[in-house]
């Protein structure tokens, strides 16, 4: 920490006062107490403006939203908006992992009638072979002329897709943050509390790609509690030797990218706290700057009930994080 030191030499202006013969201890005091008064107000004044310099701009809170978020007018290439092309259009990506409720969260975003969210664009690896492709995708998608069956183009209000960790975005994060702040996209972080619920459904959805439980056919997602019941009597087993180090490699992934992206305009939003309080996918839509409404999926959800009844080894697993800090994700949490 700077030291700021008033000296009060022979160039500077001159105070004398004429010490009386009879009192000089009194008026060293009162120099030495206006001293000090000067120290201290130059020194504030100094501390003033180098915390003004270097205080740095605060992570935006869904509250603070209306401040910051950044408003665009898209003019595609490939349609005309016509009479929406006043209509300003906010930009937002969902950074998640894979099995979190990404595509439940999206099917909400989507029943929205002024938002588009395009999907898992970056699973196409053409797209994410370097930067230059990297960006080039995200033009496409921000200025309207990337078409799904989710896309509101003309009215939109607010576009964007959804982009899992490994897709190249870790990888390529500093010239993502550029793009991000640069073109004012908002980044919302889905990640689930218990990884260990997360697992199950990474495990149980990689058999049923060869699996194919539902008539021959393999569904990620499901419409129905048949289709739900029907996936979920698969339970796999989890290797209960490299579980710890496994949740421990899933915890820093959510941290890295928080680290890598809290420069950006953010917020982060829990699988579970969506499903059991409402009001978050309020303030997701007030973080994006749209009008609230009630959201809707048609998705079920497939894993229900205690753990116990989805993991074949559970004494296993239950004997391994019983006593851990781990322990906790071994109980319902929703």
């Amino acid at each position: 920490m700077a030291e700021f030191i008033c000296l009060f030499g022979k160039d500077s202006a001159a105070i004398v006062i004429k010490q009386p013969k009879k009192s000089p201890l009194f008026l060293r005091m009162i120099v030495l107490v206006f001293a000090m008064v000067c120290g201290l107000y130059v020194c504030l004044k100094q501390f003033s403006f180098q915390t003004s310099q270097l205080v740095p701009t605060p992570v935006v809170s869904p509250s603070l939203h209306a401040l910051t978020t950044r408003i665009h007018y898209p003019k595609p290439q490939t349609f005309s908006r016509a009479e929406c092309g006043h209509n300003p259009v906010r930009f937002f990506a969902i950074l998640s992992m894979q099995r979190s409720g990404s595509g439940w969260f999206e099917t909400l975003l989507n029943s929205h009638d002024n938002v588009s969210s395009n999907g898992e664009i970056f699973s196409v690896l053409d797209r994410r072979k370097n930067v230059s492709s990297i960006v080039k995708t995200l033009d496409r998608v921000y200025n309207l002329d990337w078409f799904t069956s989710a896309s509101k183009n003309e009215c939109s209000a607010a576009i964007g897709f959804k982009w899992m960790l490994n897709q190249g975005l870790l990888a390529n994060h500093v010239d993502i943050v550029d793009y991000f702040n640069r073109r004012g996209v908002s980044a919302i972080f889905l990640f689930r509390r218990n990884p260990l619920r997360r697992m199950v459904s990474v495990l149980a959805n990689s058999h049923d790609r060869y699996a194919k439980l539902l008539n021959g056919t393999h569904k990620s997602h499901v419409h129905s509690p048949e289709e739900a019941d029907a996936l979920s009597r698969y339970k796999p087993v989890i290797n209960s030797t490299s579980l710890i180090h496994d949740l421990q490699e899933t915890e820093s992934l959510a941290a890295k990218a928080l680290e890598y992206f809290n420069t950006t305009r953010h917020m982060v939003v829990f699988y579970e706290d969506l499903i059991t309080n409402r009001t978050r996918l309020k303030q997701v839509q007030e973080f994006l700057n749209i009008p609230v409404k009630d959201l809707s999926s048609r998705q079920v959800k497939i894993h229900r009930g205690d753990l116990s009844d989805h993991i074949k080894n559970w004494e296993d697993i239950n004997k391994t994080l019983n006593g851990t800090e781990y322990e906790k994700f071994l109980r319902a949490d929703y």
